[in-house]
């Protein structure tokens, strides 16, 4: 690639969701030049073009702020999908984000006699490829870049519509349809709710056991967990779920051995926020099967023998990392998985950082955004210092 090709900048910012904005917000505040490379065409894509329409906040929006902008005074407590969005653009705006939409990173390596990145992003927009060499790499691509669809016996001979819970986006063209959700976390549960919502005849697998607050206990929980132990509040927290959900297995449901905080912090598995599902639930209205043992055209077969035809099977299966798809190196910082090697990590060697890996949600990516422009800003100084 001809020198001429390569663009010399201080930090390279890759992605541009919440995690990637609010690290180019938190440096843009310290002086320290950057630009942000996004694969999309549009920042924050996952939330404007791959979210159900029904989507909100699921946490108090005290929680979900990002660096240095409160969300206005009176925007409700849990925020609807558009208003976030509303948000994020507002955001970009304030802290002047240089964003470089369409730019696809194909590699991201370190070069030992230079000490800089080296990242090779594709232009879709003009189909040409661009050199951006930087002395410091912000990994902000999140864990959630790709759907997951697990692997299912016979999954290929269904005749009816297979999709992952980014291509959902409301119940309408479901009605009447024997539809099969298949994950009860947040959005299986929530889409789930969306498409009874629209007169589908739902149906919801529970592959694991799930732990299912309301918006107001996990409100709560995030109160108290500032002043008492997590155990205290997992013990206060599944006392106010039982009391209001009763025994979950009698509607085929399990709930984990361990409290949600617990399972936070050792996992990074969320509780599902009940939106409206569980009273479906337990009506019988949505009914609930184990994880699927094969599947035969329309006959879809479960682990207990149970058989049931569908229409439509949505996977909502959850997401992955790609970051090992196109970053090289970086081992001390990232696993085979494109994780994070250790949950709240978010620096690694010779100026490899990270943004919205810690599983925390928003909440953890504007601590990461905060301690990566705090890190290297004090290096640039540290450098001037020492010239």
């Amino acid at each position: 690639m001809e020198k001429a090709n390569e663009k010399g900048v201080v930090v390279a910012i890759v992605g541009a969701g919440p995690a990637g904005l609010a690290a180019a917000a938190c440096l843009n505040r310290h002086g320290v030049a950057n630009v942000v490379l996004e694969r999309e065409d549009c920042s924050a894509s996952l939330w404007r073009n791959r979210a159900y329409d029904r989507l909100q906040l699921h946490l108090g929006k005290q929680f979900c702020e990002l660096p240095h902008m409160p969300f206005p005074s009176n925007s409700p407590t849990f925020i609807p999908r558009n208003q976030f969005i509303e948000y994020l653009d507002n955001y970009k705006s304030q802290f002047e984000v240089k964003l470089y939409c369409r730019r696809s990173v194909e590699s991201a390596s370190y070069d030992d006699q230079t000490g800089k990145w080296r990242i090779v992003a594709r232009n879709t927009g003009s189909g040409e490829r661009e050199v951006y060499v930087a002395e410091f790499l912000v990994v902000a691509t999140g864990e959630n870049s790709e759907g997951v669809m697990p692997e299912v016996d016979g999954l290929e001979s269904f005749g009816g519509e297979v999709m992952h819970s980014n291509k959902y986006r409301n119940g309408s063209g479901f009605r009447g349809k024997n539809v099969l959700v298949v994950g009860c976390g947040n959005s299986g549960m929530e889409i789930a709710y969306d498409l009874w919502n629209h007169g589908a005849n739902t149906s919801i697998v529970a592959r694991s056991p799930v732990e299912v607050f309301t918006k107001e206990i996990v409100f709560i929980g995030m109160v108290l967990i500032k002043f008492l132990p997590r155990r205290i509040v997992d013990i206060l927290m599944r006392l106010l779920s039982q009391l209001k959900y009763g025994d979950f297995a009698k509607y085929g449901l399990r709930r984990p051995k361990h409290g949600a905080f617990r399972v936070k912090a050792a996992t990074g598995r969320t509780p599902t926020i009940d939106v409206g599902a569980m009273e479906r639930i337990k009506d019988g209205e949505i009914k609930v099967f184990p994880s699927i043992k094969s599947i035969h055209g329309e006959l879809v077969t479960f682990v207990n023998n149970t058989r049931s035809q569908f229409e439509a099977i949505i996977f909502a299966t959850g997401y992955r990392s790609n970051v090992r798809k196109w970053l090289q190196g970086g081992d001390d910082l990232f696993n085979f998985q494109g994780m994070t090697k250790v949950r709240d990590q978010w620096k690694g060697e010779n100026g490899l950082y990270s943004v919205g890996f810690s599983q925390w949600g928003l909440f953890g990516i504007a601590n990461d955004a905060r301690n990566v422009a705090n890190d290297i800003n004090f290096e640039l100084q540290r450098r001037r210092k020492s010239e």
